[in-house]
């Protein structure tokens, strides 16, 4: 069975290959658009498929359009209401559901050859639970939770993996959402909706849950296994921030306050989902499994024993979850995810030709792990960029932007290189084996989705990935599947002492994460980085401007 997922309606629009339940492909459309998360979630551009990604992911496995046996899109529109009768103020969904009724046209239209009579339409929210369900390791059985802003007709989904079927248990029903919860504060805050959620759990870090107490009037758990969350007069606890302004602390305690409020109620639900189910392993997906702060409540307070969090937990993963759903429906028993990396890369002649007809002088160092590491030993920023592309919002040491930790000032100089906000963290990678040493929480942490507190003996000495609050955003790496980067991790420790690396997303802001050999030429080209480690080739900023900053 040859499926292509598809995700296309709200935002983050990607595609996924899964050949007899395996998952061969998977990318983001914004990865080829240069469009930061594919386009916005406005009903006028529901028609819009992730034409070049999808395209894409057929050629990585020499198929055409006419070769599948399947399309699944990770939406039913036979199972949306009217926005209205949901208490949603959108008076032009409409639109965007009948833009997904076409689909299969759109889809057609998209893929020349394609057979509109093998699109299959898969529920949102069965979409996102498939992609954590089946993608993680050693989930035969397994208990599942998905929240995000919406889907058809609900926010939430809880369910239960039972070999090759998924049950639902429960679903609750809009308006009440935690994800749009979370999007409203965003947008109050002054930054982008459905795009910034990520930099209020940041600056969350920076406040005190002051108003935690009339938040619990507005969202709470029902104790069925749903929750109400509605109706919060944000004006009244903290005044709007203006994109350009400074934060206040009086808005820096708004998201401490929404941040503890979500993770209660997350908590509330896990435990109600477990009393139901009694499993061992919770699998988490849904925009809101993003929120890494809350995976780590939810890890060390709840009473499952593992909880694993699909790497693509946002609307793009339910391309990958839609296919493997309709796999499963097929009688194919899906396999868990090889990994988060399912993009594109490139072979080293391919890069090579990148590099000469850029024009730039390049060399081949024998070890390029010691190389690199040494110049992060002197405290050169690297650009990264190692075999395929990264699946997901996390650069996962395949598209990364790496430095020293043990000097505090370069937070600020990767921030200023990146152009984002002071208030922002950057994550460690550190190797598996060695995490416990170093970092407190679940571990291992392959996809940097949960945080960590850092060991009291390490703070002072790793100081630049250490947030306000103590913690870090780990990712653990296994030296069997990233080799390159668990030598690079040990020489790097030869120099320095420390074994842990600042990893950031290859990207500058408002950009999407850098992809193929131009975007990653483009971006050390603008962007005050000092080496450009590119498959075997390094590209260093002397050779090209004359001497470093």
């Amino acid at each position: 069975m040859r499926i292509l997922g598809v995700n296309a309606l709200f935002h983050d629009p990607a595609a996924a290959l899964v050949v007899d339940g395996r998952t061969v492909a998977a990318a983001e459309e914004e990865r080829f658009s240069r469009r930061k998360h594919g386009k916005r979630p406005v009903p006028f551009s529901a028609w819009e498929m992730p034409e070049q990604a999808a395209a894409w992911c057929l050629a990585q496995a020499g198929l055409r359009p006419q070769d599948l046996d399947g399309v699944a899109y990770s939406y039913d529109p036979a199972l949306a209401e009217p926005a209205g009768a949901l208490g949603l103020d959108d008076p032009w969904d409409h639109v965007r559901q009948d833009y997904a009724r076409r689909a299969p046209d759109f889809l057609c239209a998209a893929l020349p050859g394609l057979d509109p009579g093998i699109v299959r339409f898969v529920p949102h929210h069965m979409a996102h639970a498939a992609s954590a369900a089946y993608a993680a390791p050693g989930a035969e059985s397994c208990s599942v939770l998905v929240l995000d802003g919406r889907g058809e007709a609900a926010s939430h989904l809880a369910a239960r993996r039972a070999g090759g079927r998924l049950e639902p248990l429960a679903a609750q029903r809009l308006p009440h959402s935690l994800g749009l919860f979370y999007e409203e504060l965003t947008e109050h805050l002054g930054f982008l909706r459905s795009s910034d959620e990520y930099k209020v759990m940041a600056l969350a870090s920076h406040g005190t849950p002051r108003m935690l107490a009339e938040l619990r009037r507005h969202v709470r758990s029902t104790g069925d296994g749903g929750f109400e969350a509605t109706g919060v007069p944000w004006p009244e606890l903290a005044p709007a921030r203006r994109p350009a302004e400074a934060w206040t602390q009086k808005q820096a305690d708004l998201a401490a306050s929404a941040q503890r409020c979500l993770e209660e109620v997350l908590l509330d639900l896990v435990r109600w989902l477990h009393g139901r189910t009694g499993d061992t392993l919770l699998t988490m997906a849904g925009g809101v499994a993003l929120n890494c702060v809350a995976n780590s409540r939810i890890a060390q307070e709840g009473p499952f024993d593992r909880v694993w969090v699909q790497p693509a937990a946002g609307d793009a993963g339910t391309a990958l979850g839609a296919a493997l759903h309709l796999a499963a429906r097929n009688g194919t028993a899906p396999e868990p995810m090889p990994g988060a990396d399912l993009g594109r890369g490139w072979s080293d002649a391919e890069l090579e030709a990148w590099l000469k007809a850029a024009g730039v002088p390049y060399e081949r160092p024998a070890d390029l792990a010691e190389e690199v590491a040494a110049a992060l030993a002197e405290d050169a920023v690297v650009a990264w960029f190692q075999g395929r592309s990264e699946y997901g919002p996390r650069a996962l040491g395949h598209r990364s932007l790496l430095a020293h930790p043990g000097h505090s000032g370069n937070l600020e100089r990767l921030n200023d290189v990146k152009g984002r906000e002071q208030f922002r963290p950057v994550a460690p990678m550190v190797l598996a084996e060695r995490a416990a040493e170093v970092f407190e929480g679940p571990l291992p942490s392959p996809y940097m989705l949960f945080v960590h507190r850092v060991a009291p003996g390490w703070r002072d000495r790793i100081p630049a990935v250490v947030h306000v609050d103590g913690t870090a955003r780990v990712q653990t790496v296994d030296r069997a599947s990233e080799p390159l980067v668990a030598r690079l991790l040990e020489r790097f420790e030869r120099r320095t002492g420390l074994p842990v690396v600042i990893n950031t997303s290859l990207n500058t802001a408002g950009r999407p994460m850098v992809d193929d050999p131009r975007d990653a030429l483009e971006c050390f080209g603008s962007a005050p980085v000092d080496l450009l480690a590119i498959g075997p080739f390094t590209v260093r900023r002397g050779r090209l401007y004359g001497g470093r900053r």
